[in-house]
C-alpha cells in the first residue's frame, strides 16, 4: 500500500514539474533563436568537445579492459575461461554502445541542426 501512494505522489510531482519547466521557456530559447551566433558557436564547441573526451576515454578504457580478458583467458584454465567467454558478451554490447554512441550522438545533432 505504502509503494502505491508513493509511486502516485511521485507522478503527481513529474506531472507538476513538468508543466512547470513547459511553461518557462519558449520555442525560440528552445531552438536557439535568441542566442548570439557566437554563443551558439561556444555551445557548439563544448558539447563537440564532451562528446570527443568522453568517446577517447571509454576508447581507451574498453581497449585495456579487452587486454586483460584476453590476457586472463589465455593463461586460464578450462573453467576460467568458460567464466571468460561469459562476461565477454556483456564487454562486447557495451563497447558497441560505446563507439556507436559518438556516431548517433552526431546524427542527432546534424538532424537537430537542420530543423
Amino acid at each position: 500500500m505504502k509503494k502505491k501512494v508513493i509511486t502516485i505522489i511521485l507522478l503527481i510531482t513529474l506531472i507538476i514539474l513538468n508543466n512547470t519547466v513547459i511553461y518557462g521557456f519558449s520555442i525560440n530559447d528552445v531552438q536557439g533563436n535568441n542566442l548570439p551566433a557566437d554563443t551558439q558557436n561556444k555551445i557548439d564547441n563544448f558539447g563537440q568537445g564532451i562528446i570527443g573526451i568522453i568517446s577517447t576515454v571509454g576508447s581507451i578504457i574498453s581497449v585495456i579492459v579487452l587486454i586483460i580478458l584476453g590476457i586472463k583467458y589465455m593463461l586460464g584454465s578450462t573453467e576460467e575461461k568458460a567464466q571468460y567467454k561469459k562476461s565477454l558478451l556483456p564487454y562486447a554490447i557495451g563497447a558497441l554502445i560505446l563507439f556507436g554512441a559518438s556516431g548517433i550522438a552526431g546524427a542527432i545533432y546534424n538532424i537537430a541542426i537542420d530543423l
